[in-house]
């Protein structure tokens, strides 16, 4: 990957829907080259996809919370367990399995606390052998964002 597809990759971050033309121009190539670079971004699995980013307000899920969930026992059937319960769960935003202190930090999207309340009782009925968790609300998004650095 040289410089002019790292640009191509920056520009496309910050606006997926930009004209093929436009795209070009601000890379500094002709239209066909540019196409072809973006196809070949694509086929190599470098470009995922492209999303409409929603705000979350305009749904009315506003609420915001990080939970970390720590496991009681673990083992490959266990994680195996919590990913299936977790993939299910539409409200589960991002989830990751971590190294220290817990196992896994979820971020979910809700409407209320109440919605919270709900959600979290689920997590810990399907979830095996879960010792605890913790919560925390996000009371101001400072910054949320998507994009990679890719310019040096």
């Amino acid at each position: 990957m040289d410089q002019i597809d790292r640009k191509i990759l920056y520009e496309l971050q910050r606006n997926g829907r930009m004209p093929m033309v436009e795209l070009a121009e601000r890379v500094a190539l002709s239209p066909s080259p540019c196409t072809e670079r973006v196809r070949r971004l694509e086929r190599d699995g470098v470009i995922t996809g492209y999303h409409a980013r929603v705000n979350p307000e305009a749904l009315g899920r506003g609420m915001l919370v990080f939970v970390e969930l720590t496991l009681s026992s673990k083992s490959s059937k266990i994680f195996d367990a919590v990913r299936q319960a977790l993939l299910l769960e539409p409200r589960v935003l991002e989830c990751h399995l971590i190294s220290g202190t817990f196992d896994y930090l979820v971020k979910v999207r809700l409407r209320a606390m109440s919605e919270y309340r709900d959600l979290l009782g689920k997590i810990l009925r399907d979830i095996p052998v879960p010792v605890q968790s913790h919560s925390y609300v996000v009371m101001e998004e400072i910054r949320e964002t998507l994009e990679l650095p890719v310019l040096d």
